[in-house]
């Protein structure tokens, strides 16, 4: 087995996407032309976003991201860099601050946005072996 995506359901396919370019410079990989489903570039592994209706479609129930409620028990990894920086064009562009970046024992530089939809990304520095 080898992870190949990580689907976000959420409202509005477009406006995340648009989100995610502005607030953590990804490039769109592909958006359906339904507007239903999207992929952003993010390496091997695909950030993708598909419509809440979508879930229902699948034959799935799932508890929707919302800004106003506690995230969900799961986060979206970004690794830059450039911690600090990062975080502030995120939240420029309209994410919330959930944790400002700080340095952890391992020596990792870690902080935390929740996006447009709720949900909780975290940008990172790289972990060195």
């Amino acid at each position: 087995m080898k992870l190949g995506y990580v689907i976000l359901y959420v409202q509005d396919v477009p406006a995340t996407v648009d989100f995610y370019e502005k607030a953590f410079g990804l490039q769109r990989r592909f958006l359906h032309e339904s507007n239903m489903y999207a992929e952003m570039e993010t390496g091997a592994t695909a950030l993708a976003f598909a419509a809440e209706g979508m879930a229902k479609d699948n034959g799935l129930t799932v508890r929707p991201n919302r800004v106003k409620e506690d995230a969900a028990g799961v986060e979206v990894a970004l690794v830059t860099p450039d911690v600090q920086a990062a975080f502030e064009r995120a939240v420029k562009a309209g994410a919330r601050p959930a944790q400002p970046p700080k340095q952890k024992p391992w020596g990792q530089t870690v902080a935390y946005v929740r996006d447009i939809d709720g949900v909780l990304v975290e940008l990172c520095t790289p972990m060195s072996a």
